[in-house]
Formats: C-alpha cells, sequence, structure tokens
C-alpha cells in the first residue's frame, strides 16, 4: 500500500492531484480575488475566444442563409485568390511600411518624453506637460481625423507656417506621397503621452541609491541617464516592443478610411482597409475572413519570432 502511493506521488500522473488540490486551495482561501477575475475571463471567453469560430468561413462559400455550418467548403481558394490579386502586394507592401514607420518613429517617442521629463525638476511644468500630450489619446479618432484634416488642408495651420518660411502650400492628404507621414506623425501626436505613463512608472522603480552611487563615482546628469535611467526601464522597453512587433500587421482600418481617398489608395490602402471594403462593403465575408486570418497568422508569427529573439539577447521575454 505503501508503496502504490509512492509509485502515485512519484508518476506524472500523481503529480496532477497535488496541483489540482493546491489550487482548490488557493481558490478556496482567496475566493474573492477569483470572483473578481471572472467578468475578465467572461469577457474573453464571449468577446475573443467564442467569436474564433466564425473563422471557418475563411474555408467556405459562406452564405448567410445556409449558415455557417451549412456553406460549401472551398479549401483554400480564398487565400489562393488573395495571394494573386492585383491588391496584395500593395497592402501589404503599405501595411508594412507604416508599421515600420511607427516602429521606428512612433515607439521611441514616447520613451524619449518620458526621459526628458524625469529631468525636469519643475513640477508644475512638469504635469503641464503631462496633461497637454495626455490629451489627444482622450479625444475621439473622428475628431482627430477632422483635425488633422483641417491642419493639413490648403489653408491650414500647417501650410501657413511653411507659407511663412517661403514654401509652397499644398493638400496634403490629396497627394500620396504624403499620407504616411500625415498618418505616422499624427498617430505619435495623440498618443505620445498616454505612451509616456508606462516608461514614468517605470522610472519610479529605479532604486535611487543607483543615482547617488553614479553621483559619488563622478557621473553627471547625462551619463546617470546613460548607464542608471535606461538600463533601468530597458526591460520594459523591450516587453512593449515586443508586444509592438506583433501587432506590426495590424494598421487600424479606421482611421486610414477616415483620412484615405481613392486618389491616395496607392499608399494608404492597407490589408485592414481592404479586408473592410471587401468583407462589409461588397458583402464577400468569407473572402475578407481569408484576408483577416492571413493577417493574424503573420502577426502571430512575429510575436513568437520577436519574444523568442528577445529571448535569446537579452533574457527578457513575454514567456
Amino acid at each position: 500500500m505503501t508503496v502504490m502511493n509512492q509509485e502515485a506521488l512519484t508518476s506524472p500522473i500523481g503529480n496532477k492531484k497535488p496541483r489540482a488540490l493546491g489550487l482548490l486551495l488557493d481558490i478556496r482561501k482567496n475566493k474573492l480575488l477569483y470572483v473578481m477575475l471572472l467578468p475578465v475571463l467572461l469577457y474573453y471567453t464571449v468577446f475573443h475566444y467564442a467569436p474564433m469560430y466564425g473563422a471557418i468561413i475563411a474555408f467556405k462559400d459562406y452564405s448567410p442563409r445556409l449558415g455557417i455550418l451549412g456553406s460549401d467548403w472551398v479549401g483554400f481558394e480564398h487565400f489562393e485568390t488573395f495571394f494573386t490579386g492585383a491588391y496584395f502586394w500593395r497592402t501589404i507592401k503599405n501595411t508594412i511600411l507604416i508599421s515600420f514607420y511607427e516602429l521606428i518613429f512612433g515607439f521611441p517617442a514616447p520613451v524619449i518624453l518620458a526621459l526628458l521629463l524625469n529631468e525636469v525638476k519643475h513640477s508644475l511644468f512638469k504635469r503641464t506637460v503631462q496633461t497637454v500630450t495626455y490629451m489627444p489619446h482622450f479625444i475621439s479618432l473622428v475628431v482627430i481625423c477632422g483635425i488633422v484634416k483641417d491642419f493639413t488642408s490648403r489653408e491650414g495651420i500647417i501650410n501657413d507656417l511653411m507659407a511663412w518660411f517661403g514654401a509652397e502650400r499644398s493638400t496634403f492628404l490629396l497627394e500620396p506621397e504624403f499620407f504616411r507621414t500625415v498618418y505616422v506623425s499624427s498617430g505619435i501626436w495623440q498618443h505620445i503621452g498616454w505612451g509616456t505613463i508606462i516608461y514614468l512608472a517605470a522610472l519610479t522603480g529605479i532604486d535611487p541609491e543607483q543615482y547617488e552611487a553614479a553621483r559619488m563615482d563622478g557621473a553627471g546628469r547625462w551619463k546617470q541617464m546613460l548607464h542608471v535611467t535606461i538600463p533601468g526601464i530597458m526591460p520594459t522597453i523591450v516587453i512593449l516592443l515586443i508586444l509592438e512587433t506583433g501587432r506590426m500587421m495590424n494598421v487600424g482600418f479606421e482611421k486610414i478610411i477616415l483620412l484615405y481617398n481613392p486618389g491616395t489608395y496607392e499608399t494608404a490602402d492597407v490589408v485592414s482597409s481592404y479586408v473592410y471594403r471587401v468583407g462589409l462593403q461588397d458583402f464577400n465575408y468569407s473572402f475578407s475572413s481569408a484576408v483577416g486570418l492571413f493577417n493574424s497568422a503573420v502577426n502571430f508569427t512575429l510575436l513568437v519570432f520577436s519574444n523568442w529573439l528577445s529571448r535569446k539577447l537579452n533574457d527578457t521575454s513575454l514567456w
């Protein structure tokens, strides 16, 4: 009897019982915390995992009359149509370029602002700058796009400034070569203040004794920033960079369709806006689901690769 109990405890199957028992004991001990967790689990189950069932219409010729289960299977036909279509390379190229510019210019902007604010000792000025930079994040995207259109119009403030310096006026959003610049720069203006919150919170976690030790070694403020501040928030930067890389193919269609027009499709049309036009305007649900599924698969691959690369390079990763 004693031998059987020892085998049960040392075998893989036997290890599950203590773990399950430990989980039950933990639930019993912290039942209020688990109750608070329930709405979050329900939210993700109902709105994120349950709808994944509908992704199978990407492999079917979906008909609302027949339903998801009753529609005919077509295999990878919709994927092949997208890969060989006239808009494949244009949408992929625009999506990658806009995401790349956001990563290069948009991602470091909150880090730089947080580092600059960390050096400001005047609290009133610091709070004022934070408030002013936070505000655009809380404005509706429709209003933001309206402001962007006004600012970049031929009679807008940007053209007024350019004319003051002697440059020619231009209607930026009607010219394809300026669309990506307007899109990325307006995104930085809208989100830079909000992005600094995380980095400012990370800065508060740096041990003040490290700064004291650096000052004793003769380090000025620039050297303290290089050798204490930046290394202190580097794990946060890496984690957020991994998450940002995993969203490289997720350029939202809302802002794109609010800013673009047929004249700028050449540089503005991305995968998500193409899915919107084909799926909702042309009612081709299966084809748009196939394109969206392909987009999500690429994002997942990028996320796994960037996480693996980060773990190899600096031992910081999401999992």
